[in-house]
């Protein structure tokens, strides 16, 4: 017993002598792996498959690294994913144009172990979840009434209807995989430079939605406004609800504002660069 505690003891203090604990912020650019399909473009002659990931976009990162020795360490990081346009529906007709397009607005944060394979290049792999944030809809319409419309809203024929509105989606918090190889180079004891590729693999499951933004005008055929503010967030038409729950068992009668759960991509494989700052800690000849 006597000499198990010594030995962690000892092992305990070796730890130690080589513990440093440093911190790092970095940006990148990430693009979408293995992406998934997110929606279609159709026009007169053809439709057409878009695919993507919402984790395609500007991250930012910190990251805090504990080493407890020359080799192992582990890591904390929180960040943030500012995330390109991803093409929902995209429809050219000549009685209805869509422009659809979705973006991730998401924190998340990940908990990895680092290893140093040299001075200089290191990995870390270990697990990603998503804390908060959105996927942001943003939708642009355009559909020409038919004459039988238009004479029952009393317009003259050619007249058309313009929509706009933003809707925000809200996931499940996920759990998803993280690995990175960098490699870094110190500018003196204290600063360090590092360049890395990192790939996430995650999912998000969808819990609910809610429109922020909703404004539908009517115009004449020249594009001379008619009407404005047919229809407004306080005043949604048929077929649209302020807030929708995404769940995974739907009733074939069901009525409420409910649609069936999907799963969205975030995988990403992105290049980071950032500085990193040591914190001074104990040496081997100390």
């Amino acid at each position: 017993m006597k000499k198990t505690i010594l030995f962690l003891g000892v092992l305990l203090l070796s730890t130690m002598s080589y513990a440093q604990f440093q911190i790092s912020a970095s940006t990148g650019y990430a693009i979408s792996s293995a992406g998934m399909k997110l929606g279609e473009e159709v026009n007169s002659s053809r439709t057409k498959n878009t695919y993507g990931s919402y984790g395609e976009g500007v991250n930012f990162q910190i990251r805090g690294t504990y080493f407890f020795n020359d080799s192992f360490g582990a890591d904390l990081s929180f960040g943030y994913l500012h995330g390109s346009d991803q093409t929902v529906s995209k429809v050219d007709l000549d009685t209805q144009q869509v422009d659809a397009i979705a973006r991730a607005r998401a924190f998340g944060a990940s908990a990895s172990v680092v290893y140093k394979f040299t001075n200089n290049i290191y990995g870390r792999f270990g697990a990603l979840i998503k804390v908060g944030g959105k996927t942001e809809a943003v939708v642009s319409s355009t559909s020409v009434f038919s004459d039988a419309e238009a004479t029952y809203i009393g317009l003259p024929s050619g007249s058309y209807s313009e929509t706009n509105y933003v809707e925000d989606f809200h996931g499940v918090f996920p759990l998803g995989f993280v690995a990175a190889l960098g490699y870094k180079y110190d500018l003196n004891e204290s600063i360090s430079l590092f360049v890395e590729a990192e790939y996430y693999g995650i999912s998000l499951k969808r819990k609910d939605s809610e429109i922020q933004e909703f404004n539908t005008d009517f115009f004449l055929a020249d594009g001379t406004l008619a009407a404005e503010g047919v229809y407004t967030i306080d005043n949604l038409p048929d077929g649209y609800d302020i807030k929708t729950e995404y769940v995974d068992e739907l009733a074939h009668t069901n009525t409420d504002a409910k649609e069936l759960a999907v799963k969205v991509p975030y995988s990403s494989f992105g290049l980071n660069f950032g500085v990193t700052y040591k914190f001074k800690g104990k040496s081997k000849t100390e």
